[in-house]
C-alpha cells in the first residue's frame, strides 16, 4: 500500500456534486493498493498515519499526531499513486491492484482505521470519480509506502 499524506484545516470529497466525506483539522490520505497487498500492510499503514507527528505543540514544533489533536482523516482511493513512467509519457498501471481485489482492501482500511481512531473515518467512493476540496496546512505531504518503508 502508498499513501499521500497532507495535513490540512479542512478537507472534502464530492461525488456527483453531492459531499460524501468531510473534515476538519486532521490529515487528507490518498490510498493506493498494490496487487499483492494483504490486511498486514493496513496494519503497519494504519500505525504510521495515526502516529506522524506532523501537527504543531506549543513550542512551534512538529511534535503532535492527529490522535493528540483529536483530529479526523478523511480517506481517497487513488490507483494512480502506482502509475509507472519508465516506458514514455502513459503511466501503466500494472501494479495496482484490481478493482475486485482493491476495493474489499480500501473498505477494510477504513475500518480499521475507524476502529484505531474510535470514531468513523469519511472516506471517497472507491472507484467514483471524485473532486477533493481541501485547505492544506503547511504545507505538509508527506508520502509512505509499505514495501519502501524508508519511502
Amino acid at each position: 500500500m502508498r499513501a499521500v499524506i497532507q495535513r490540512v484545516t479542512r478537507a472534502d470529497v464530492s461525488v456527483n456534486h453531492e459531499v460524501v466525506g468531510s473534515i476538519q483539522q486532521g490529515l487528507l490520505v490518498f490510498l493506493g493498493i498494490q496487487f499483492d497487498d494483504r490486511s498486514e500492510d493496513a496494519d503497519w499503514l494504519i500505525k504510521k498515519i495515526i502516529d506522524l507527528r506532523v501537527f504543531e505543540d506549543f513550542a512551534g514544533k512538529m511534535n503532535r499526531s492527529v490522535m493528540d489533536i483529536e483530529g479526523d482523516v478523511l480517506v481517497i482511493s487513488q490507483f494512480t499513486l502506482y502509475g509507472n513512467l519508465k516506458k514514455g509519457t502513459r503511466p501503466s498501471f500494472n501494479r495496482a491492484a484490481p478493482p475486485d481485489v482493491a476495493a474489499p482492501l480500501y473498505e477494510m482500511f477504513i475500518e480499521k482505521l475507524s476502529n484505531e481512531m474510535g470514531k468513523a473515518v469519511p472516506s471517497g467512493v472507491f472507484g467514483a470519480l471524485m473532486y477533493i476540496d481541501a485547505m492544506h496546512e503547511g504545507p505538509v505531504t508527506l508520502m509512505l509506502d509499505t514495501r519502501q518503508k524508508d519511502f
